[in-house]
């Protein structure tokens, strides 16, 4: 089994939002819904008028974080949140009661209610459409452009992201949270 995580060069992302484009179809998403398992945010001004900043890159690509101390799968009454072999946070539609207790713990804010199916969800990083068919990409990381997303196995040191990671730094959202995001945005 793999451990799957994914490196995001963010400073890349030009907002062309085809990342979302492919999710959405590759998930059977609605277009028009935002923030539904991917999506690529807006950094905040910083500083004081007429002194502002937005930093380095003013997008922001985020999903699920693929938790390896994931508080979402912890609240869960059911166990529909669960880790599968790959280390992937999923979530089993037949076992989701719609409480929404993992929306509520996520510090991500990367679950959302799915209307088609009445459950809670989220990115799955493409496990149950493209992964399962042998594929060995996402649909974001397929349709990028400009080469944001290096998606791959963490546990083998040839793989590109693996490579990746021992050759750039790079930084996880709300790491002081003790969740052990599989997101690494590189710097």
């Amino acid at each position: 089994m793999a451990r799957y995580g994914m490196a995001l060069d963010y400073k890349n992302c030009i907002n062309c939002k085809a990342c979302e484009s492919a999710c959405k179809e590759q998930n059977g998403i609605l277009l028009g819904a935002d923030y539904h398992r991917i999506w690529v945010g807006v950094r905040e001004i910083e500083g004081i008028f007429p002194n502002l900043s937005i930093g380095s890159s003013s997008f922001e690509p985020s999903q699920c974080q693929q938790c390896d101390n994931a508080p979402c799968q912890e609240v869960c009454p059911t166990n529909a949140t669960y880790y599968d072999g790959n280390g992937v946070v999923r979530v089993n539609p037949d076992q989701c009661i719609l409480c929404t207790y993992c929306m509520q713990a996520c510090p991500y804010d990367a679950r959302y209610v799915d209307d088609r199916t009445t459950t809670v969800d989220k990115c799955n990083f493409c496990s149950d459409t493209r992964l399962i068919q042998g594929e060995t990409t996402t649909a974001c990381q397929a349709t990028c452009p400009t080469k944001v997303r290096i998606f791959g196995d963490l546990d083998d040191p040839d793989s590109e992201i693996s490579k990746v990671l021992r050759d750039r730094e790079y930084r996880k959202l709300k790491e002081h949270l003790g969740t052990r995001p599989k997101l690494f945005y590189l710097t």
